[in-house]
């Protein structure tokens, strides 16, 4: 991404929103009357504020009234996110991003009232059809994130280039140094729990730009990862290649459902989510049928409460439409489910640690942040900026107050 539009020539509809003053007046009420149980301060030009904080609370400053009540009465739960993106809103000076959006997050099942819940199937964007996960439409939704650049990513992530959560060990990291250790760990984990040592025969569905492979192959293990990001496997075979690990790691760019071979185990880390619930069962089924006997299968997950998957599994919203196009967050009811209709396999250890993303996703962040200088000079303008730091602030507020979670699961095969 090194072309240098306008902002209005890349984000088009973030400026020419349409006005729909019912709505709109609409959506004011609600959100006065939601704000007035969360312990937040929303602040207007005029001086009025509303909410239950006080003068210590976190504080979202309006900054285009009339804008911002058009957008969240157009479509609330991508509205919202389009004006932050647009400038119509941001987080006071004082008041870090995450820390505003922690309350929402935190009662985020409570805040809409149950009588206009019934309301939701009138309102809610169905998910498009051209988002599906096929094997093509998978290519076209990994290519608009993942493809970005290697260089945005390579700014605000650790020099081992992972891009799911760390493991901090119980510990609270003290700065971005603190976070190649984590992720390392990570790593180790994922390969213990599969139990990859020298001579195994490892699938990986996920490449990354690499870091688990090169750990697996320094573990005498011979690797085969598969992407479907062309920047990505560009990259990791350089970096295959850089640790002296060409004749140990294969980097394929193929599909999951294309792969064939047997594996003594089959790793993926914060790949699930993109499948897409439509394909989970396939998914599944790929793994169970290229396991070797007596093989062990490691997956690390973000996941949410079932109840919260069955009430957003439908709907579209502002992360997949800016973020990442196609993805479903499973839980983990789900994946037994799937794995107890569609295999052979069962979930026989499960670690969760989710507020250690919400550290990975602070310290991330923070690195982008401070590099933003270098992520502006290639080719980002500043609607990605604020888009980007609204994902991770929001991801990071989700697995702060437990309304995402990760986990590492142990797959083997039932008796």
């Amino acid at each position: 991404m090194t072309e240098q539009l306008t902002t209005t020539t890349r984000w088009p509809e973030l400026f020419h929103a349409p006005r729909t003053p019912l709505r709109a007046r609409a959506a004011r009420a609600i959100l006065r009357s939601t704000v007035g149980h969360v312990p937040v301060r929303v602040t207007f030009p005029d001086g009025s504020a509303w909410g239950a904080g006080g003068p210590g609370s976190p504080e979202l400053q309006v900054v285009r009234p009339a804008s911002f009540f058009a957008r969240l009465g157009r479509d609330t739960k991508i509205g919202l996110g389009e004006g932050y993106m647009a400038g119509d809103w941001r987080a006071a000076p004082g008041t870090d991003l995450a820390d505003l959006l922690g309350p929402f997050a935190e009662r985020l099942t409570a805040l809409v009232p149950a009588p206009l819940l019934r309301l939701r199937r009138l309102v809610d964007v169905r998910l498009p059809h051209a988002e599906r996960n096929s094997v093509e439409g998978a290519r076209s939704n990994i290519e608009r994130h993942y493809d970005l650049s290697n260089e945005l990513f390579s700014l605000f992530l650790d020099p081992t280039m992972s891009y799911s959560s760390a493991d901090f060990g119980g510990t609270v990291p003290a700065s971005f140094a603190d976070l190649e250790a984590a992720q390392v760990r990570k790593i180790d984990a994922v390969l213990d729990a599969a139990r990859v040592g020298a001579g195994s025969r490892v699938l990986e569905i996920g490449t990354g730009w690499g870091a688990l492979a090169i750990r697996a192959a320094g573990r005498g293990a011979r690797v085969t990862t598969l992407t479907i990001s062309t920047e990505q496997a560009d990259l990791a075979r350089e970096r295959v290649a850089a640790a002296g690990l060409a004749d140990r790691v294969e980097v394929r760019l193929q599909d999951y459902r294309e792969v064939d071979g047997q594996y003594d185990a089959v790793v993926s880390v914060e790949m699930i989510e993109a499948v897409g619930e439509e394909f989970w069962p396939t998914y599944f089924a790929t793994i169970d049928r290229v396991l070797a006997p007596g093989g062990t299968v490691a997956i690390q997950a973000i996941t949410m409460a079932h109840e919260r998957y069955l009430a957003t599994r439908h709907s579209y919203g502002w992360i997949q439409k800016y973020v990442f196009p196609g993805g479903l967050i499973p839980s983990e009811r789900a994946v037994d489910e799937v794995l107890a209709a569609h295999t052979s396999l069962r979930v026989t250890q499960r670690r969760p640690f989710g507020t250690d993303y919400a550290r990975t996703l602070r310290l991330w962040r923070e690195r982008f942040i401070d590099h933003w200088d270098e992520v502006h000079a290639a080719g980002f303008d500043e609607t990605f900026r604020r888009m980007w730091e609204l994902y991770l602030a929001y991801c990071e507020a989700g697995f702060a107050v437990g309304y995402l979670d990760v986990v590492q699961l142990r797959m083997e095969r039932r008796p």
